[in-house]
């Protein structure tokens, strides 16, 4: 069996500060202690996670837009556009 290894990207990085609750905080503190990882650490994960969920939706609805007008070059009927179009969002969730 074949061993994968850990490979960890180093990447520009920029300090930034930030003011977050006293509340939130000791909350983050706690679920990084059980992650057995820094609340620092655990900020970033966070921060990553919901940025490339928003791209993702970003990106998203980029390729519908463009499809919705192709559709409409190259179809006669706007309502067989729409009808298209809410079947591929019906498909792609």
């Amino acid at each position: 069996m074949k061993k994968h290894s850990l490979k960890i990207r180093t990447r520009p990085s920029r300090m930034v500060s930030i003011r977050i609750p006293e509340r939130t905080l000791d909350s983050l503190k706690e679920v990084a202690g059980h992650k057995d990882m820094g609340y620092q650490a655990l900020i970033k994960f966070y921060v990553g996670q919901g940025l490339r969920a928003d791209l993702a939706t970003r990106h998203s609805q980029r390729v519908i837009d463009a499809t919705t007008r192709i559709l409409h070059r190259h179809l006669k009927s706007p309502r067989k556009v729409v009808s298209i179009v809410k079947e591929i969002r019906k498909v792609a969730r």
